[in-house]
């Protein structure tokens, strides 16, 4: 290729650049580019700004090939940050990009209105199908507003959310959060609030629920400012609008933010690009087969195509809309009903499309050794110290943490005190900031989000435990708060040193509560699993609470000292510092190990 006889050179330019800047860029007097964009009707001054478009122009004129620059944390992110999908619409020919509806899930609190909002917004279709279609619930939908396409995902509750973030699906542009104006902010909104900027997706408030007598709408708003949702009135960047999804008031206005949103973030695929999307929802029909709801994200699917989700595969006998109706093709953001799957795919994989059956059957097998391979190996939770080295790497730009305390006292110093931190390299992302036990809800966000969980005077539940077990999440305890900022702040220097570990040896329960002059109340148990020790520390639990702590102080089986007392046997057991004993308490024995000296910290 040649301009005027010369070779054309490559050269990256940003969204905007100075003539000053873009001069020197491409080894020219600013004068010369003046003089081209003059020539094109566009005066300017040598320190004016002009778009990449304009500036590639003039490059284009002087000798030059302009692409747009991609800034270094964006391609950081884009290794892995951002869903697969997005990652092939961002290295398709920028040409044959093309607007596409915005995608929106609806998040909040049971019982603030989603499902009446969901309901109320799926009715305002005026252009949809025959009355009944719509009852074809297929886990997705699309209305029309203004001339303008807008997609819902039905997938409820920001944990449906974040288990497809977690499979790196994420197929949301929007959500929109609902919030009762009578209720306020919940534990769940706060929840769904953290999910969604974890994956940074822009939230627009729905707050619902207007037309109630106690509806408080300033309080809703000092409250969604003080979990960093600022409404935009209070020169903050979130959209509020106020609505009754029971009396469908104000859903104009609320399909006009989503549209406004949407049109700022530049939603973009390439309809005649690679065909790939993600997996809704999937089940068994009995008499059509496998029937998955798939939402098609860039190219356009049509039936025979041969698709692979996860390890199912198969040819596409025939699709259907939202509303029932058969269709043979779909395009980017469209939702649709597929038979010709071999089995059932999950929801939140990726799905794409391959030249033949045979090459799907290869990628299958070779996903399905993949698959047996990563199950052979146990799931190492991310550490500080592993977190560390991928920032040295240049893996990650943030330490991610979730924050549980005992109470808000607690959790304020803690968060000021680790915001403190992100002054350095890596930046301290605080994604969730709560108080209360560490829930299920907890792993599941820090599973999606690579994130660690930190607690203050809190333990984690039986089933976050388990989980955090599965997903492979590290959970670290703490009860003074500067030995809980110190260490981040040694992991973030790539000094912290190693884990002290929880085990949990067993459990006894409280049976009878004997007095000793001298020493104290002696708690009579009876060994319920695993086994107690001497050497150990107890802690005691009451309705679900933990009401003391202390080292065994003193260990019997029958009248004499033991050094253990195994399950089934009974047992007095003193601790050190604690003595309030009632029948029924349950006692937990552990001790705490040390790991050693490794990268497998934290």
């Amino acid at each position: 290729m040649s301009n005027n006889g010369q070779s054309v050179k490559n050269i990256q330019l940003p969204a905007t650049i100075t003539i000053r800047d873009l001069a020197k860029a491409i080894d020219v007097s600013p004068i010369d580019v003046i003089k081209k964009l003059m020539a094109n009707g566009v005066m300017v001054n040598i320190n004016q700004q002009i778009d990449f478009d304009t500036a590639a122009i003039v490059a284009s004129e002087l000798g030059y090939e302009a692409t747009l620059e991609v800034e270094e944390t964006e391609k950081k992110e884009n290794l892995g940050e951002i869903p697969l999908w997005r990652r092939v619409i961002l290295s398709e020919d920028v040409n044959q990009l093309v607007n596409r509806p915005p995608v929106v899930t609806i998040l909040g609190h049971v019982d603030h209105g989603k499902t009446t909002l969901l309901d109320a917004i799926r009715h305002t279709n005026v252009a949809g199908a025959e009355v009944g279609g719509i009852t074809q619930h297929i886990g997705a939908y699309q209305i029309e507003h203004n001339g303008q396409l807008i997609t819902f995902l039905d997938t409820p509750g920001h944990a449906a959310f974040t288990a497809m973030r977690a499979r790196g699906a994420q197929g949301a542009d929007i959500v929109v959060l609902v919030v009762a104006a009578d209720d306020g902010v919940m534990p769940q909104t706060k929840e769904a609030a953290a999910h969604a900027k974890a994956a940074h997706v822009p939230i627009i408030v729905a707050l619902n629920k207007i037309d109630k007598p106690n509806a408080d709408v300033d309080r809703v708003k000092q409250q969604l400012a003080e979990i960093g949702l600022v409404p935009d009135e209070w020169d903050g960047d979130t959209i509020v609008v106020p609505i009754s999804a029971k009396q469908k008031k104000g859903l104009e206005d609320l399909l006009e933010a989503i549209l406004l949103v949407a049109d700022n973030l530049d939603i973009k695929a390439n309809p005649r690009g690679k065909i790939i999307g993600t997996v809704i929802e999937a089940k068994v029909d009995r008499a059509k087969g496998v029937l998955a709801t798939l939402l098609v994200q860039n190219g356009t699917l049509e039936v025979g195509d041969v698709v692979i989700a996860g390890i199912s595969y198969g040819r596409l006998k025939a699709m259907f809309d939202h509303t029932g109706k058969k269709v043979r093709k779909a395009g980017p953001s469209t939702p649709v009903s597929v038979m010709g799957l071999n089995d059932v795919p999950q929801a939140g994989e990726m799905f794409e499309v391959v030249n033949s059956e045979k090459d799907a059957r290869a990628i299958m097998i070779e996903r399905t050794q993949t698959q047996k391979s990563v199950d052979n190996i146990a799931k190492k939770p991310v550490t500080l110290e592993q977190l560390f080295d991928s920032f040295q790497a240049g893996d990650v730009r943030e330490l991610r943490l979730i924050i549980k305390a005992d109470v808000q006292g607690s959790l304020e110093p803690i968060v000021n005190s680790l915001k403190e931190l992100s002054k350095g390299e890596i930046a301290v992302n605080i994604l969730h900031a709560e108080t209360g036990n560490i829930s299920e809800s907890d792993v599941m966000l820090a599973s999606a989000s690579n994130a660690v969980i930190v607690g203050f005077n809190v333990q984690a539940d039986t089933a976050a435990r388990n989980m955090a077990e599965a997903e492979g999440v590290s959970i670290r305890y703490y009860d003074i708060i500067y030995r809980l900022t110190e260490d981040v702040e040694k992991a973030l220097k790539g000094m912290l040193e190693p884990e002290e570990k929880e085990v949990t040896l067993g459990h006894a329960e409280v049976r009878a509560v004997f007095h000793i002059s001298k020493v104290g109340n002696i708690a009579g148990c009876y060994v319920t699993n695993g086994e107690i020790r001497r050497n150990a520390r107890i802690r005691v639990f009451r309705k679900g609470e933990v009401v003391g702590e202390g080292a065994v102080s003193s260990l019997k089986h029958l009248t004499e000292d033991v050094r253990e007392v195994k399950q089934g046997f009974e047992c007095g057991i003193g601790v050190k510092g604690f003595d309030a004993f009632e029948k029924g308490d349950t006692l937990e024995c552990f001790i705490i190990e040390k790991a050693a000296i490794s990268k497998d910290v934290f």
